[in-house]
């Protein structure tokens, strides 16, 4: 049966009803965009109240204004996100269980030093090192040089020089300058890389 004219919206600027689905679908958005730390514990209730109190399409409309619109169905977290906070539950979404990324690289915990037995055997009295296949001691890591060191023997000891490397030599935190001593037990820095001087096993 048609709709009579007395039906017809009079008003040009009326607007649709707000159906209860519809409320649904922007609280359920309104729960993602919390989830993804778009907007505050309060600023998230509110809108939720908000939404379910919209007489019409506009005022829902209205809780998006300074918020991207996504389309595609909605996730879980959504859900859960209303749920927790319907149960005055909610947490700090940045803490919420979830696959965590993986951190950058200044936060990741620094790799132990390796260890590099000392002092080198054999008749040489020189060794490069560096991450060229000539080297004689090869360091596969992109913060070491191609040619980054140089350790000399000079009588009983071992003399460790850098041979102007891009990332520096360290030996025990102190930047390499000229040729310094080194001996069994000494934390050396080549760029990135860390080794620990560590007897010899016979």
């Amino acid at each position: 049966m048609a709709a009579s004219a007395a039906d017809a919206p009079t008003n040009p600027d009326a607007t649709l009803r707000a159906s209860d689905s519809e409320r649904d679908n922007a609280v359920d958005e309104l729960g993602e965009r919390f989830a993804e730390g778009r907007m505050s514990q309060d600023t998230f209730l509110h809108r939720v109240d908000e939404a379910y109190g919209a007489r019409d399409r506009r005022q829902l409309d209205r809780l998006f204004t300074d918020l991207p619109r996504r389309g595609g169905p909605r996730g879980l977290s959504a859900l859960r996100a209303v749920r927790d906070a319907v149960r005055g539950n909610v947490v700090d979404p940045l803490r919420r269980p979830a696959q965590p990324l993986p951190p950058p690289p200044s936060a990741r915990a620094p790799r132990p030093p390796r260890a590099l037995y000392f002092p080198p055997t054999g008749p040489a009295t020189s060794f490069t090192i560096g991450r060229d296949g000539a080297c004689d001691l090869l360091i596969e890591d992109t913060s070491v040089s191609r040619w980054h060191a140089c350790l000399v023997r000079e009588g009983d000891r071992w003399l460790l020089s850098d041979t102007g490397s891009t990332n520096g030599t360290r030996v025990n935190g102190w930047r390499v300058r000229g040729q310094v001593p080194v001996r069994v037990g000494d934390l050396v820095s080549f760029g990135n890389l860390e080794v620990i001087f560590t007897r010899s096993e016979d």
